[in-house]
């Protein structure tokens, strides 16, 4: 199953998600394939359950977006440990798309998580990997990455998408 990806000015996306506390159920891992399968489809290496509606402490990452089957991450409530170093790149979110802008962030990243059958699980990625890890995990606390750039540019963009959302091409 495919889901809509929800867009900026829904609710979901600015609010903490709920702990998940059953795991290893038919439901969780079909919806965690439902993830991937919608993740794929909108061309993006990362996907938080808000970003599809579900108040739900879930991400999936896929840096190699869907060629390495190893490369498949699912972090269950999971909470960022270290952040070293740092890294300016490009980044865009699947919820905002056509906008992408300059975003600093930690190079070195490390994660605890849960995975699908509740079995906890540290993770430590660089580059690519680890801007993922805190782009993924700060949906899950209802922030976006356009709360790291200036507040001039955040201003530009939020203005670009009520235009946007005027003419019923947003949403």
């Amino acid at each position: 199953m495919i889901y809509r990806i929800v867009k900026y000015g829904d609710p979901v996306l600015e609010a903490a998600a709920e702990a998940v506390t059953e795991f290893d159920t038919p439901e969780l891992h079909q919806f965690i394939a439902a993830m991937f399968e919608s993740m794929y489809t909108a061309k993006g290496v990362g996907l938080a359950a808000p970003q599809i509606g579900f108040s739900r402490r879930i991400a999936v990452i896929d840096c190699s977006i869907g060629e390495t089957e190893t490369d498949k991450i699912v972090l269950i409530n999971p909470v960022i440990l270290r952040a070293e170093g740092r890294q300016t790149g490009e980044e865009g979110c699947l919820s905002m798309p056509g906008f992408r802008e300059n975003v600093r962030r930690a190079n070195r990243v490390t994660v605890r998580a849960q995975d699908v059958k509740g079995r906890q699980f540290e993770m430590t990625g660089e580059e690519l990997l680890a801007r993922a890890f805190l782009h993924e995990t700060e949906h899950l606390s209802g922030r976006l990455y356009i709360s790291h750039i200036s507040t001039l540019k955040r201003d530009l963009i939020k203005r670009k998408i009520r235009k946007l959302v005027k003419e019923g091409e947003w949403g």
